[in-house]
């Protein structure tokens, strides 16, 4: 899994992943990546282009945005490899997580892009939202200071039947439903992380709680946790074969479970205190084995009593325990963090691209440039990322967020053009050039 080489220093992963294109490609991507960290205001692409100074060759520029799309498997096994394995020193086991999440678009020739659920209606409320879905594949990592933190690595767009005519058709891709490409992701992932030698766990939401899914996983060697429906089909666990009957042992138990009827009952709850959302919290639940055909066999099931009602979790672990379930569970919203700090902070979704491949890659250089500034604030503290002289009013405990993140891995980049150009001799139109590029990004 590891290279046997040194690891990169921050700012050569940009090449390093950009080495995964054609020469042509790779020069400007590269430059592209510091161009979207640069960035300021709408991050679209001609944002990234005048913050790198790539603007006399902007056309290649997008087309290099559409390799890194076409290539997109390529260069997040590198992101993998050099830039997020090395964060998972001391972690017992590798958590992944898998979600969909949509981006909006506008306009009527936006390859790919339809009407999809919207998960955050807003204060509209609209059920609905125009534009392109994602299925990510991230990876969970414990900070010691700040808690647990997902790391995007590769997506797959979700294109409906219905919206793929609107695709031309030497670029149009085969239809594939969400499952299919959660497993695409997982089987990708389940060889590199493989042989870091640590069991690997899938955390995902309840709509990929499904046979296939569940199916691969198992076939990985993967433990899958999820949400539980309330209805979902459970038996009983089969007791042992009586002695002297022939056949295959009974996989599934004779008795169904309803899981309504087992959260009314009053016996059978205990309450405990869980390490849960980086703090404690105390929980009501009720734990079992139960027999579930989509999971082909034995699943541990939790029922936990909130202030709202009863929710269901499962475990294909029937050893695992509910604490490993629950804090599991809670890892999950990390993901969405990076969701939300991908759109408003990156700009994912405001790159006004029309053409397929294309709009995947500016997606996963939004994706790729959220990993490398987490993986770049790693092992640096918080002095080093958040200056709150200026900012009295700020609460002090705050972990820094990654808009502070960002902007501490921007001044450094632009400190150090500003020590290039200081070095012995320059010339005043090499000091002029540096200084107009400086102004013009903080304006």
């Amino acid at each position: 899994m590891t290279s046997s080489h040194p690891t990169p220093a921050p700012r050569q992963w940009f090449v390093h992943l950009s080495n995964a294109l054609d020469r042509r490609s790779a020069t400007k991507l590269a430059l592209l990546f510091m161009g979207a960290v640069l960035a300021r205001g709408r991050r679209t692409i001609t944002t990234w282009i005048r913050a790198a100074g790539l603007g006399e060759c902007y056309q290649s520029c997008y087309i290099a945005v559409a390799a890194a799309g076409k290539r997109a498997r390529r260069i997040a096994s590198r992101l993998l490899d050099e830039v997020v394995a090395p964060l998972t020193t001391g972690s017992e086991r590798l958590t992944l997580a898998i979600d969909d999440t949509p981006t909006r678009r506008y306009g009527p020739f936006v390859q790919g892009a339809g009407i999809h659920h919207n998960p955050t209606p807003g204060p509209a409320g609209s059920p609905r939202v125009y534009g392109h879905v994602f299925v990510v594949l991230a990876l969970l990592v414990e900070h010691p200071a700040w808690g647990v933190i997902a790391l995007p690595l590769w997506s797959r767009l979700y294109v409906r039947k219905a919206d793929l005519p609107s695709v031309y058709p030497q670029h149009r891709p085969e239809f594939r439903t969400k499952l299919e490409m959660a497993v695409e992701l997982l089987r990708w992932a389940a060889l590199p992380l493989g042989l870091l030698k640590r069991p690997i766990w899938l955390v995902a939401d309840g709509a990929y709680a499904k046979r296939e899914v569940l199916k691969a996983a198992g076939e990985l060697g993967i433990t899958t946790v999820s949400r539980l429906r309330k209805d979902a089909a459970l038996r009983t666990v089969p007791g042992p074969r009586p002695v002297g009957k022939r056949g295959r042992p009974r996989v599934y138990g004779e008795n169904a479970i309803s899981l309504a009827k087992r959260a009314g009952q009053k016996r059978g709850w205990t309450r405990g205190v869980l390490q849960l959302y980086d703090g404690t919290a105390v929980k009501r639940y009720k734990t079992f084995l139960a027999t579930w055909r989509p999971a082909g066999g034995v699943i541990r099931v939790v029922l936990v009593d909130e202030p709202h009602g009863w929710r269901a979790y499962f475990c294909t672990d029937p050893d695992a325990t509910v604490a490993d379930v629950l804090a599991t569970i809670a890892d999950r919203f990390s993901l969405e963090i990076a969701f939300r700090e991908v759109k408003e902070v990156v700009g994912a979704g405001k790159q006004q691209t029309r053409f397929i491949h294309a709009s995947v890659g500016s997606f996963h250089v939004c994706l790729w440039t959220y990993t490398m500034t987490e993986a770049w604030a790693w092992r640096r503290s918080e002095a080093e990322l958040v200056d709150r002289r200026a900012s009295p009013w700020d609460d002090p405990t705050r972990r820094p967020s990654h808009a502070d993140k960002r902007r501490a891995w921007r001044r450094e980049m632009l400190a150090a053009e500003i020590l290039a150009v200081m070095r012995a001799g320059p010339s005043e139109a090499e000091i002029q050039a540096a200084v107009d590029r400086l102004l013009a990004l903080a304006a």
